[in-house]
């Protein structure tokens, strides 16, 4: 039986559902199962995500000529119910051409409308609607379209604007017109015509003119697309895999530039940015859906309460507001009441937030698409609580309706107040995404993107944001842009990047060739600072200091939800009382990795440090050491009473002894005067610290056990801490760690020198207390060997950080230089010291793990490397049976949720 891949759809029947987005894409599965449960949806058929597989291995030639009787017959099926035909001059059908990944991708991939126009058809469509401007308007968008996405005709330069766009601006200008509405049927007769002889300009051919040709046109565009830039992109950044593939949908064109009882636009049944339970949406007169996306035109609310709260912050009067800028709840009453009829629906349906784009021609309602809608973090939290509460979904989809890293939008940043009261507005927008940002105005993507790798922080600006400016979008504080709604591409693109922005600041006047921006009698150019409120939409001159956020009740609901499901406890990375502190708000409970080394650089602790580097003999460096140890005790006792009554593993001290030492003249002759010796000496020690490869040279355990004095003053530091707190009646739990153990021999020494320096330190104080010894795992003879290093170690921490350098061959210091080709090639799908490589890393750990407990059974095991708030990561250590993971004290949230939904999914 020959291969199906072409599924119809229309009239109430599909050969879809909405479980086929994998085979349909997400576009195609839905509109099949809106049309099942009884939304109007105009007809037509979806080209499966596998046909996009077989364009790029066998080429495009063969793809058409294999779906050219299935495409064929879907057409008829369409022309069947629409009772019209496709490329007829007396009867046209139009059909509109669009993209549709199994995951959402809003705006990335192309899109064409109004296919299967030419200069007779064109002429048929007047005699069919009666409406010379509607046909008209709509075949010099489809020439527009055709041009750009099929036939490739973009600026040559970046500050140019779009070669139709120019021509549009020109016409308007001979004519003494302002708005592209105000355009006459002979002017836009007079832009086709234009837009035709650009074509033939600047690609050598003709526009084409038959129906079908338009068609195959259109579908290989939307394939082709699949690996543009931007998509590719978008793919990285949401980690879409590529060979997923997009489907194609091809349905009947429906109008909302059919004068003013038609419209389009954009809806969501709860609002994206805040979560709030309000249906919400934005939409055009006389329209297409491009001008709402695209924020071409400035849109008007869809519900009156949204009205009002548009025209509080635009400073727009009620008066005003109802007449020229009404709701479609007042514009079109029987409209807004079907609209919302079907969007309560829809979310009742997929039990989910739905973004939903509809067309009104000449009176009837049409849904085009529904989806799961983008949303921030802040309102993923927000809906996913509300909808468990509403009793739309139990709570193990609450858990999991929340993606962990779009935690980390909750504590974003917001402006201090007290440095907003000092702030000069200077403008008001829409409130597009939610967050404070601060940054240099920049105006192109690919300059946000050089400035980024500069470190420094930008504001993109633009007229309107369009899928190219992801890269600089995705490096941005924040974004910014004259023209567009809260649906427009800018809005939903940076709400789910989780970027804050301001959309539609309509009295900013950008000049991209002179790289400025006129407001108010303003001048400002590229570079100075801007400041935007992404909440309040209010947009600032200069920079404004921020504050940390503070987190909802809805916030503190879902985190103790986690908590009712989750068995990997979630530890904290902290070297100060401030960062445990953080970590223990966040529901840290413990700390997995303390590095003592962080706690050396500050003002007399260095000193003393290089001390006891330049000493000749052991009783030099003791009697250096001596200085810094109630400096260690005192930094031990802030932790400990930071972390009351929870577990702290600290590393024992792991760098080589170079990295302490000034490696500039100017700071060896410092050294030199503080340490009272001349500069050669100096110069003699550092050159003789230095090593080959210092990252497996003197260091760790290597460290501990060639300078046994520095182990000893740690551990009583560690301990004397803890004794000094149990005084106080506070609960210490110390657990010693000896870093870069390869051999057990190594682990022994260590071991030895911690347990004497304990019992010392105990019949001095006439007291004692608990603790472990345990060691990082970190070198893959360790894993291989953990069977035997369990026979002495009390805990294993596996250190995935240089595990997986040493693992691979990669230094984390120097892989960038060969990465982005590796990801580019494919080589790799991922960086491994961001991604836990769970078929080599992640095996030395389950082995790692398994041998450990095979001798100890009770053996706590975590991991404390960056992948420790990584989600993905996160649910391969529940899956091997890890105790606890261990992060950076922002990400304690991200691996919480990570490990409830990895119990979740069990």
């Amino acid at each position: 039986m020959e291969k199906k891949r072409v599924y119809t759809f229309g009239n109430g029947k599909a050969e879809g559902k909405a479980d086929m987005k994998n085979l349909l894409g997400g576009k195609g599965a839905n509109l099949a199962e809106m049309n099942l449960i009884g939304v109007p949806v105009p007809p037509g058929f979806t080209i499966t995500t596998e046909v996009c597989a077989e364009y790029y291995d066998l080429g495009q030639d063969k793809v058409v000529e294999l779906l050219t009787k299935e495409v064929e017959k879907a057409v008829a099926n369409i022309e069947g119910l629409m009772n019209s035909k496709f490329g007829d001059i007396e009867n046209p059908l139009l059909l509109s051409v669009r993209s549709g990944a199994r995951a959402s991708m809003p705006g990335m991939m192309d899109t064409i409308l109004n296919l299967g126009l030419n200069d007779e058809v064109v002429e048929g469509l007047v005699r069919k609607t009666g409406n010379a401007r509607f046909a008209w308007d709509s075949y010099r968008r489809f020439v527009q379209m055709y041009g750009d996405v099929v036939l490739g005709m973009k600026p040559t330069n970046k500050e140019d604007i779009d070669p139709f766009e120019a021509i549009i601006e020109e016409v308007k200008e001979e004519k003494g017109v302002a708005l592209d509405n105000q355009l006459t049927v002979d002017d836009l007769k007079d832009l086709v015509k234009r837009f035709k002889a650009a074509v033939k300009n600047q690609t050598g051919k003709d526009f084409p003119t038959c129906a079908y040709e338009q068609l195959w046109g259109a579908v290989c565009a939307v394939f082709n697309s699949w690996m543009n830039e931007r998509a590719i992109l978008y793919r990285k950044m949401e980690g879409i895999p590529a060979e997923w593939g997009t489907a194609v949908t091809v349905q009947a064109m429906v109008f909302g530039n059919m004068g003013d009882t038609s419209a389009t636009g954009v809806c969501f049944s709860r609002d994206a940015g805040n979560g709030e339970d309000l249906f919400n949406g934005e939409y055009l007169i006389n329209a297409q859906g491009e001008d709402v996306v695209a924020g071409i035109r400035t849109p008007m609310q869809i519900t009156k309460i949204g009205s009002q709260r548009w025209a509080e912050l635009a400073g727009v009067s009620e008066e005003k507001r109802a007449g020229e800028f009404a709701s479609l709840e007042e514009a079109m009453p029987e409209i807004y009441k079907e609209l919302d009829a079907i969007q309560t629906k829809l979310e009742n349906h997929y039990r989910d937030m739905q973004d939903m784009e509809f067309t009104v021609q000449d009176g009837k309602l049409w849904f085009l698409q529904t989806r799961n809608g983008k949303r921030t973090g802040f309102a993923m939290v927000k809906i996913a609580m509300d909808l468990l509460k509403q009793g739309m979904i139990d709570e193990k989809t609450a858990l999991n309706r929340v993606e962990p890293n779009k935690l980390d939008e909750l504590l974003h940043p917001v402006f201090d107040k007290k440095a907003l009261a000092k702030a000069n507005v200077l403008v008001k927008g829409l409130p597009a995404s939610p967050g404070a940002a601060t940054g240099q105005i920049v105006f192109f993507a690919d300059d946000a993107t050089v400035w980024a790798d500069e470190g420094r922080k930008v504001i993109l600006v633009r007229i309107e944001t369009s899928p190219e400016d992801l890269a600089g979008m995705a490096v941005a504080e924040g974004i910014l842009t004259a023209r567009g709604g809260m649906t427009s591409h800018a809005a939903v693109v940076a709400r789910g990047m989780g970027k804050c922005c301001v959309s539609g600041a309509g009295a900013l006047n950008i000049d991209y060739k002179k790289r400025t921006i006129e407001v108010n009698g303003k001048l400002l150019k590229e570079g100075d600072y801007l400041s935007i409120n992404g909440t309040t939409g209010e947009v600032y001159e200069g920079k404004i200091e921020t504050i940390a956020a503070e987190v909802s009740g809805d916030f503190d609901d879902l985190m103790k939800l986690a908590d009712k499901y989750t068995k990997l406890q979630v530890r904290t990375n902290a070297d100060t009382p401030h960062d445990a502190q953080i970590a223990r708000d966040f529901g840290a409970v413990g700390i997995g990795l303390c590095r003592t080394e962080h706690m050396f650089f500050e003002g007399e602790k260095i000193k003393a440090m290089r001390e006891m580097i330049l000493a000749e003999n052991a009783e030099g460096r003791k009697k250096a050491l001596a200085k810094i140890l109630p400096y260690q005790q005192e930094d031990f006792k802030g932790i400990f009473k930071a972390m009351n009554g929870f577990p702290v593993t600290v590393r024992l001290l792991d760098p080589p002894l170079h990295e302490f030492v000034p490696h500039d003249l100017k700071g060896q002759e410092d050294m030199a005067k503080t340490m009272g010796v001349s500069v050669e000496i100096i110069r003699q020690r550092v050159h003789s610290l230095s090593e080959q490869n210092p990252m497996l040279g003197h260091r760790g355990c290597r460290l501990g056990n060639t300078y046994p004095e520095i182990t000893e003053m740690q551990t009583r530091a560690i301990l004397g801490a803890a004794l000094e707190l149990k005084k106080e009646g506070i609960i210490a739990k110390p657990e010693i760690m000896v870093p870069l153990t390869g051999i057990l021999y190594e682990f022994k020494e260590q071991e030895g020198v911690i347990r004497s320096a304990a019992e010392k330190l105990f019949a001095e104080k006439g007291d004692r207390i608990d603790f472990s010894v345990g060691t990082m795992i970190e070198i893959p003879r360790a894993a291989l060997t953990a069977d035997r290093i369990a026979s002495s170690a009390e805990f294993f921490s596996f250190g995935t950080n240089d595990l997986t350098q040493l693992t691979f061959g990669y230094s984390r210091d120097d892989i960038a230089s060969f990465l982005p080709v590796y990801l580019e090639k494919k080589i790799l799908k991922v960086d491994p010291f961001q991604v836990l490589d769970q078929k080599g890393v992640g095996q030395l750990v389950r082995m790692a793990t398994e041998k450990g407990r095979s001798i100890r059974p009770d053996l706590k095991c975590g991991i404390c490397g960056e992948h420790g708030g990584e989600p993905s990561s996160v649910k391969f250590c529940h899956r091997v049976g890890l105790n606890y993971v261990s992060c950076s004290p922002f990400r304690v949230p991200i691996a919480r949720l990570a490990a409830a939904q990895a119990a979740i999914e069990e």
